[in-house]
């Protein structure tokens, strides 16, 4: 008698502009970007022990288990003189292997000599001599540029779900590049995260997009045949969105995804302390990572002498972390002040790129209340892919796969070497202007980047301040 298949669970929604972008292959000229989504976005699968959004989020985070991926790190000096300091930059290789006397030997000491406060499990540093080889090389190989969330890093369990396929080895890749499969990849560690120092006073925000546009511009500059690539994770997804719309139509990525995004940082905040469990369960957590993390590089952060280390340390959700080191720290007057100014969902109607939302309607965390689902419709470069179930991060399909890395796989690889580029065609949209259509001699006129706090960059303002 033949077994019955296990029940699961969750379904897809998609919500996107009338008048779609239009991505042309050899089989499909005249494929939108929605009906590609469609036709290769897997339904989810979702586990039926994980029956809500809860679960889906707490369960794999007390049971990691995760593809091992390993890394060689470089740490980068900013280029930016408002933005002093350091970050560490992961890139995703093939498992050592040992050989002669000498090979394969891994090198624990950071050849820049900024150093880390602990080095992630399969995690190594480049030699000088191998990272030059690396920036002389040509290729065209795909790159990948990969954002974490809040506190994480590159050893995060659902980031290394989602990159596992992409850099898996394959007997077709003709290309080994640094990981031996289809895409390189590289994780942008948030300063002092992932175990790497911080070496000034600033942190980082929701807003911190300066690392993340350095890094692009590297990658750019050292391999200019390569099509880039870019996904963000939570925090990551926030900065990442705000980064794409302040690059808008000169941005150099040719895709990115952006994996659950709290978009709406004041909502999800009002809503995350609503309930017992978002306030004394969530809230208290990520509260808790930012103060280790505070912990760590204490040293250093309060170089910056407006910070009190002990009123931190007292501190118990992630809010009052926020009031008190995000405020001093940038001149926000309160946290709800920071979180509206930092917020990525008007940056939606900025990004001139094609670029996919994944999103469960039941997250605690980036709560289904704070999608710009109005502001998604008015463009035809970003499509919404939501799903009924799946938590924060989580999306646990029968058998331990995560749905995430499938659809994070399936449209990486389409764009990568199936879509025509050069063949897309962007209708005639209202995305293009939000100009006042009333008559009066002077319209009125909209600018989705419009920030209250206004940061300069060497000594020019980052677009929408």
């Amino acid at each position: 008698m033949a077994s019955l298949p296990l029940p699961s669970w969750g379904s897809l929604s998609y919500t996107h502009s009338p008048q779609p972008l239009q991505l042309p292959s050899k089989d499909q000229p005249n494929r939108t970007l929605p009906s590609l989504l469609q036709s290769i976005i897997p339904q989810p699968r979702l586990s039926p022990l994980l029956f809500n959004g809860h679960l889906q989020t707490a369960i794999p985070a007390l049971f990691p288990s995760a593809p091992a991926i390993h890394y060689k790190r470089r740490v980068f000096t900013a280029d930016s003189e408002t933005f002093k300091g350091h970050f560490a930059v992961d890139f995703a290789v093939q498992p050592p292997t040992t050989g002669k006397e000498g090979e394969g030997e891994l090198v624990t000491e950071d050849p820049v000599g900024v150093g880390h406060t602990d080095l992630p499990e399969r995690t190594s540093y480049f030699t000088s001599a191998e990272f030059e080889a690396l920036e002389r090389r040509e290729t065209d190989k795909p790159l990948l540029i990969v954002l974490h969330g809040l506190s994480g890093g590159s050893h995060e369990i659902y980031l290394r779900h989602a990159i596992a396929a992409l850099v898996a080895s394959s007997d077709k890749t003709e290309d080994e590049g640094l990981s031996g499969g289809d895409f390189d990849v590289l994780v942008a560690n948030a300063r002092g995260c992932a175990g790497s120092k911080i070496t000034t006073g600033i942190l980082y925000n929701a807003r911190a997009t300066w690392d993340v546009r350095q890094t692009v511009k590297w990658a750019q500059e050292k391999w200019p045949r390569r099509k880039l690539f870019g996904m963000g994770f939570s925090l990551g997804a926030n900065i990442l969105a705000n980064y794409l719309g302040e690059e808008g139509a000169s941005c150099p990525l040719t895709s990115a995804i952006l994996v659950s995004n709290p978009w709406t940082l004041d909502i999800s905040h009002t809503i995350l302390q609503s309930t017992y469990i978002g306030k004394h369960i969530y809230s208290a957590a990520m509260g808790k990572s930012m103060r280790a993390l505070f912990a760590r590089h204490a040293a250093e952060i309060t170089t910056n002498t407006v910070l009190d280390p002990a009123v931190i340390q007292a501190t118990t959700y992630l809010h009052e972390f926020d009031r008190e080191v995000q405020c001093p720290t940038w001149g926000y007057p309160t946290e709800g002040a920071y979180y509206r100014d930092a917020s990525s969902a008007d940056a939606v109607l900025a990004i001139r790129i094609p670029t996919l939302c994944l999103h469960a309607q039941d997250d605690p965390i980036a709560c289904d209340q704070a999608v710009p689902y109005d502001e998604i419709k008015c463009t035809p470069w970003v499509v919404m892919c939501a799903t009924s179930g799946g938590g924060h991060l989580g999306w646990v399909e029968l058998g331990g796969e995560r749905w995430h890395a499938k659809a994070v796989t399936a449209f990486f690889r389409a764009m990568a070497f199936e879509v025509d580029l050069e063949g897309m065609v962007v209708p005639e949209t209202k995305a293009e202007s939000w100009a006042s259509k009333s008559g009066y001699r002077s319209p009125f006129g909209y600018s989705p980047l419009r920030r209250k706090l206004q940061l300069a960059e060497n000594g020019k303002l980052i677009p929408g301040t």
